[in-house]
């Protein structure tokens, strides 16, 4: 078969990774890719947001599955634009996608379908979300905490979690007055703030069966002990403690089974990834929040655990016979940490050199994963804010770990950073 991974992140290195393992991965392309993914794919200079150059790529190359890492074209309608020309694809079209595409439309579902999440508001203008926080915060005898959420896509930083009456009014001033996040900002969500552990359980269906993926846990604060702004991911460790099998099991039938349901009740199946972000109450799993793709960097510690070939999953879903696939994970344990470029998640530098990036930083059991990388010359150089994760596996989490950050520990570019505590709580338990 020759596939087309379509992205050029961490998510999309690990993908292009794994099915290079596939005996039916004759040929791999990957647009656009980056520095790492060049190693095992050929990279094509198409951006994920021209879908209409990455069809006529497809149909030219007579290629036989494309695989969608991004949610950008998800959300712009690639998979709808791929089947209309008589291309596979694995992901969900546009109208599903929409589950992560507005926060809004992802809380309507919930609440139609029952699935627990936490309580919230819509506010279409910023008079309004004032409006809300002024009449919500004098109610209370103390400033709760409360979370602001652009509705659209923002990188994985849409999402404020103010401590107080001050920062939530700031929040929804730079959201929907300044426009920090785009158009992503013209709606805001403000919700309660839901106290528990968080959780990413994804999954794998085509609009019938459904194939939970091992849940994963994401590092989202920049700062070690969670703080700092929210960044698209500093790290992540699989399996979770505060995920046993049993929760793992009630997340799927109160969250990610009922979502899948609502989506096929209002016409288009959801075919491809369903990404629930869960936080484990007292009361149970809820719902924080849905992607309509695998997570980055949660896929560079799932799919190492991953035993079966990935390609016959994926095919399973664009012909709609999951159910007669067979799937195998490893018992063992994966963590992966993130090294990103200094200012990240603000304004951050990139063309600085990496060093480090050879044998040593790899092994049987450590895999190196690029991000925002690229060539210049015959030097690897930055080209994002997180530039690269190194993914350990083992038979435990602490084994895992120790050979992620050993294998960081070689790898060098001028402000590079990276979080000393993924997994720690984990430990702890």
């Amino acid at each position: 078969m020759r596939i087309l991974v379509v992205g050029g992140g961490g998510r999309e290195h690990a993908l292009v990774w794994k099915l290079a393992q596939s005996p039916l991965a004759e040929r791999i392309y990957c647009a656009p890719g980056n520095a790492g993914i060049a190693r095992q794919a050929q990279c094509v200079p198409i951006r994920p947001t021209e879908i209409e150059a990455l069809a006529e790529f497809a149909e030219r190359e007579r290629i036989d599955l494309t695989v969608v890492g991004p949610e950008a074209p998800l959300i712009a309608g690639i998979v709808d634009l791929f089947e209309a020309r008589g291309l596979r694809i694995f992901g969900p079209s546009a109208d599903p996608a929409r589950i992560e595409g507005s926060k809004s439309f992802a809380k309507r579902l919930m609440k139609a379908a029952n699935i627990p999440t936490a309580a919230y508001q819509e506010c279409s203008s910023l008079e309004q979300a004032r409006a809300y926080l002024a009449e919500f915060y004098d109610r209370q005898p103390v400033d709760p905490r409360i979370v602001i959420k652009a509705d659209g896509i923002a990188a994985g930083k849409g999402v404020v979690v103010a401590e107080n009456r001050a920062q939530a009014e700031e929040a929804v001033t730079r959201c929907m007055g300044d426009r920090v996040f785009g158009v992503a900002g013209s709606t805001t969500v403000i919700e309660e703030c839901l106290v528990g552990e968080e959780c990413s359980i994804m999954a794998i269906t085509d609009g019938e069966t459904i194939v939970p993926l091992v849940p994963s846990q994401d590092h989202k604060r920049v700062g070690e002990g969670d703080t700092g702004p929210n960044t698209g991911g500093m790290g992540a460790y699989s399996p979770v403690p505060v995920v046993p099998p049993d929760t793992a099991d009630l997340a799927m039938e109160r969250i990610v089974r009922p979502a899948v349901e609502a989506i096929r009740d209002l016409g288009i199946p959801y075919r491809g990834v369903l990404y629930a972000g869960i936080i484990v109450t007292a009361d149970g799993p809820k719902c924080i929040e849905f992607n309509c793709r695998l997570g980055d960097p949660e896929t560079q510690v799932v799919l190492p655990l991953l035993q079966s070939d990935l390609v016959p999953l994926l095919l399973g879903v664009s012909n709609c016979c999951l159910e007669s696939v067979e799937v195998r994970w490893s018992t063992g344990a994966a963590a992966a940490v993130v090294a990103a470029a200094g200012g990240y998640p603000g304004d951050y530098a990139q063309g600085d050199v990496i060093s480090g990036l050879d044998e040593n930083a790899e092994s049987a059991n450590t895999f190196v994963f690029h991000a925002g990388t690229k060539f210049r010359n015959d030097d690897v150089v930055t080209a994002g804010g997180r530039v690269l994760s190194v993914t350990g596996i083992g038979p435990d989490l602490q084994t895992a770990l120790e050979r992620a950050y050993r294998g960081i520990a070689p790898i060098h570019f001028q402000g590079m950073h990276y979080r000393k505590d993924i997994g720690a709580r984990a430990l702890r338990k």
